[in-house]
């Protein structure tokens, strides 16, 4: 994992202590504006803001951020969450908004506030989402995104920016198997995944453009039981209508069965709609299932449909010689959803929709021409400009924390936190079917650990009528068990015919071996008297 240069070492007071000389050695850098006065009483030949105060204040508040969340925030000695409850939150952290500004100390109380109730996403027992730990590189990308606050939509205002998201994109393009084509990093998984239903729609029926519904058939879109929910959100916000969404059933472990595949085209011919879409998963949500992308191409060969692979958990993957065999047959798809915010630590937001694509159906799908942006008589390349490409016209720089993130680790450095994603998810499954009490959904095929915490009352009880209905309510009692002490944080759900289980993911590489045990034990100590 990437590291704080090597005086963090020297302990949180001695980095402080550094911080602060470094801070006051460079106040000379702070602009000087004279004695502030009251926001809003400058005159008008004044600045409106004083940035000697503001550039204090972001020194201050950047400590805030280094102790509470880059220091206590990966301490395993510190909570993962500061829970209370929402009425007493709302008062300690005085949300209300008044006609007059505070001061700068009230200011800092209420970063501080923030940080120290806020969910520590950062800390090594946070296992609850599909994302999790801290890359100080991406973070550093992050913050300069933020302090640079430009638009990734023309070379003219973003001309690092523009030519950075082709290099990413490319380099990710590559990994699929891909030597050409398109792409453009979107804000989350879930419109990567419209992005891609509405290209495949453009391609079947362009006229559906200038036209809209009134010039199509009814559509159909096929994706597994498992598959992520934005499919459906894509298909009403797109009209399609999600009762022509059809779902394929899969097998115990997730996986998409093509036989069900083909069967439910020919049962939406046969309805009289017109298929268009095979969406696959590359990593499920919940048991981190990868669907079988050869002969699901075969079937789209054959049939003429769009292939997309929602690789927003899985893709990942693609960096490991190991394990990239999981996602075989991906570069046969038209497109792919991949969130490097998830496994690779960029942090939100970091999702792009890569496209085998080289016809420039990006553009000719979402153009809107706006001639006070993309004017035609530019001085430089014009295709430089990438907003018409985009849904949205503002559009945030998502490339930098990864392209920084990159260049320090290497893909050597990514592909060792996939491997150690894999061992350490391996050696959990190992200790966990050692222990009674822990039963297992199915063997793992990601890192998603899936099962039941079996406490000693229900042990020897699988047949007794109100087994399942007791089973069902041990997860969520543990969880709120774990919130309230701050011990850890991991998921449950129920899925199918199943009550609810866990969902612990694996995935940070600031893991060991112990917090494994730690986690099983947690899971014991905190279940042990249901």
């Amino acid at each position: 994992m990437s590291q704080l240069p090597r005086f963090w070492n020297l302990g949180w007071s001695s980095f402080i202590d550094w911080w602060s000389s470094q801070s006051a050695s460079e106040q000379d850098c702070v602009t000087t504006t004279g004695p502030s006065q009251p926001y809003g009483q400058q005159h008008l030949n004044e600045p409106l803001l004083d940035h000697r105060e503001g550039q204090l204040f972001l020194t201050e508040a950047f400590k805030v951020i280094l102790e509470e969340v880059l220091c206590k925030g990966i301490d395993v000695n510190e909570k993962v969450c500061e829970w209370r409850e929402p009425e007493e939150l709302a008062t300690l952290l005085d949300l209300e908004l008044r006609e007059y500004g505070e001061q700068q100390h009230q200011l800092l109380q209420r970063v501080r506030d923030v940080a120290k109730y806020s969910v520590k996403t950062n800390h090594p027992r946070f296992f609850n989402q599909l994302f999790a730990g801290v890359d100080y590189h991406a973070l550093t990308g992050r913050f300069l995104t933020e302090a640079l606050n430009t638009s990734q939509y023309t070379y003219e205002v973003a001309p690092v920016f523009v030519l950075m998201e082709d290099e990413v994109l490319s380099k990710l393009r590559s990994l699929v198997g891909w030597a050409q084509g398109d792409g453009i990093f979107c804000p989350g998984g879930t419109m990567s995944n419209m992005y891609a239903m509405n290209l495949a729609r453009y391609r079947a029926f362009p006229e559906v453009k200038l036209k809209g519904q009134w010039a199509l058939p009814r559509l159909a879109v096929f994706t597994s039981q498992e598959s992520h929910y934005s499919v459906m959100k894509a298909a009403a916000f797109q009209g399609i209508g999600t009762e022509n969404v059809f779902k394929v059933n899969v097998d115990d472990r997730g996986c998409m069965i093509t036989d069900d595949l083909s069967e439910k085209i020919e049962l939406a011919k046969s309805q009289g709609a017109v298929p268009f879409l095979v969406h696959a998963t590359s990593g499920t949500t919940v048991q981190g299932a990868f669907d079988p992308l050869e002969p699901i191409a075969d079937i789209c060969d054959r049939q003429g449909l769009w292939m997309h692979v929602d690789a927003a958990w899985g893709g990942s993957v693609l960096f490991s010689k190991e394990h990239r065999h999981l996602m075989r047959g991906v570069e046969r798809a038209d497109s792919v959803t991949w969130n490097p915010h998830k496994m690779m630590l960029t942090g939100l937001q970091c999702s792009a929709v890569l496209l085998k694509d080289t016809t420039d159906l990006l553009k000719r799908c979402h153009s809107a021409d706006a001639t006070y942006l993309f004017q035609q008589d530019k001085f430089y390349d014009m295709s430089l400009d990438t907003g018409d490409k985009s849904i949205q016209c503002g559009r945030k720089v998502d490339c930098l924390k990864l392209w920084l993130m990159w260049k320090a680790v290497g893909s050597q450095g990514l592909e060792e936190r996939v491997d150690r994603a894999f061992a350490h998810t391996r050696y959990l499954v190992e200790e966990m079917m050692k222990r009674e009490g822990f039963q297992l959904i199915g063997k793992p095929e990601f890192v998603n650990v899936c099962f039941w915490f079996i406490p000693p009352s229900l042990r020897g009880k699988e047949n007794s009528p109100d087994y399942q209905d007791r089973l069902s309510k041990v997860a969520p009692v543990i969880k709120e068990r774990m919130i309230k002490q701050g011990t850890m944080m991991v998921g449950y759900q129920p899925l199918g015919g199943r009550v609810n289980f866990f969902r612990m993911i694996v995935i940070s590489p600031q893991l060991s071996y112990q917090d494994m045990t730690f986690f099983l034990d947690e899971i014991e100590r905190l279940g042990n008297n249901l």
